[in-house]
C-alpha cells in the first residue's frame, strides 16, 4: 500500500514539475507557481490516503472495545449465577434445617396450645438429638462438627468481604470434609481418652480437676487437631508435602496463641459441667467462631504462598 502511494506521488510530482519546466521558456515567474501546484498536489493525494489508513485503525481498535464488553458481560452472568447458586443452597439447607427441627411432634400435637407446642418442640428435639447419640454416637458428631465447620468457612469468607456470588463452594466443602472426617471422630475419641486417664489413671476427682484437663487440651489436643486440620484442607487441595509442613510449621504457634486467648475460658464449663457424651456438641457450638479464626489462618497461608512455594521444603 505504501509502495503504491509512493509512485503516485513521484509520478504526479515529475508530472507537475514537466508542466512547470516547459513553461520557464515563455516565462520565469511561472516556476515558483508550479512549485506552488506540485507542493498542494502532493499535500492533496497525501490527505486522500490517510483517510482510509485512519478508518482502517478505527476498524482495528472497535474488535478491541467490543471484546472488552463481551468479557464484562459474560462476567457479570458469571457472578449472577454463582449468586443463584449460592443463594438455592443456603435457602435449601435452612428449610431442610426448620422443616426437621419443627416437624418432631408431627402427628401427636393435636389439642396442644401454642405454649404447649413451643416448650415441647425444643425438649422433643434434643430427646431424638441424645436418642441417635447413643446409637451412633461417633457419626452423630461427625455430622455435627461438619455442620459447625460449614457455617465457620461461610462466616470467615463473609468477613473477608465476599458477596454470597463470590463464595467459595470448593473452600466450603473441604472445611465441612475436614469436621467430618476429622473433628468429630478426634473429638469423640480425645475426650474419652482424656476422662479415662484422668478418672481411671490418675484417680483424680477433685473439684479442681478440670483446671489440668484444660491443661492438657490445649498443650496436646489443640496442636494436634489445628494441624490436622490444615493437613486435611492440604490433601484436598493436592498441595505438595513440603508447603503443607511449612504451612504447619508457620501456624502452630500463631494458632496456639489464638486459641489461649478463647479455649482455657470455654473449657471451664467444658470439663467442669459437661457430660463427657455432650461436651462435643458443647465445644462445636463455640467453635463456631473458633472455626471462623482457623478458617481465616488456613485460606491466609494459602494465598500467602507463592507460584515456586509448592517445592518440596
Amino acid at each position: 500500500m505504501m509502495g503504491c502511494r509512493r509512485l503516485f506521488l513521484l509520478s504526479m510530482l515529475l508530472a507537475a514539475e514537466h508542466h512547470g519546466s516547459t513553461e520557464a521558456f515563455s516565462t520565469m515567474s511561472i516556476a515558483p507557481k508550479s512549485r506552488r501546484a506540485s507542493t498542494a498536489i502532493a499535500s492533496t493525494v497525501e490527505n486522500v490516503f490517510e483517510q482510509p489508513s485512519q478508518q482502517q485503525q478505527l476498524q482495528d481498535d472497535l474488535p478491541s472495545v467490543t471484546s472488552a464488553e463481551e468479557s464484562q458481560s459474560i462476567q457479570i452472568r458469571s457472578v449472577d449465577k454463582d449468586a443463584l447458586i449460592n443463594t438455592s443452597i443456603f435457602i435449601i439447607a435452612i428449610a431442610t434445617v426448620v422443616t426437621t427441627v419443627l416437624s418432631v411432634d408431627v402427628g401427636i400435637t393435636r389439642g396442644w396450645t401454642a405454649e404447649e407446642i413451643a416448650l415441647r418442640i425444643p425438649l422433643d428435639n434434643w430427646r431424638s438429638y441424645t436418642n441417635i447419640l447413643s446409637m451412633a454416637p461417633i457419626e452423630t458428631k461427625a455430622v455435627t462438627s461438619a455442620t459447625v465447620y460449614t457455617i465457620g468457612d461461610i462466616i470467615a469468607q463473609k468477613t473477608e468481604g465476599l458477596d454470597i456470588g463470590k463464595l467459595d463452594r470448593g473452600r466450603i466443602l473441604r472445611s465441612a470434609l475436614a469436621g467430618l472426617i476429622g473433628h468429630g471422630p478426634m473429638s469423640h475419641v480425645w475426650y474419652h481418652v482424656s476422662e479415662d486417664f484422668f478418672d481411671n489413671i490418675l484417680h483424680l476427682h477433685a473439684w479442681w480437676d478440670f483446671v489440668p484437663k484444660i491443661v492438657v487440651d490445649q498443650l496436646v489436643f489443640g496442636p494436634i487437631w489445628n494441624n490436622s486440620y490444615i493437613l486435611l484442607l492440604g490433601i484436598m487441595q493436592l498441595q505438595k508435602p513440603g508447603q503443607i509442613f511449612g504451612d504447619m510449621k508457620r501456624s502452630t504457634i500463631p494458632l496456639l496463641i489464638s486459641g489461649l486467648k478463647l479455649w482455657p475460658f470455654v473449657h471451664c464449663i467444658t470439663y467442669g459441667l459437661i457430660p463427657v457424651e455432650n461436651r462435643l456438641l458443647w465445644v462445636d457450638l463455640v467453635e463456631i467462631l473458633w472455626v471462623t479464626i482457623l478458617a481465616n489462618e488456613a485460606n491466609a497461608n494459602n494465598s500467602e504462598a507463592q507460584p515456586g512455594d509448592d517445592k518440596d521444603r
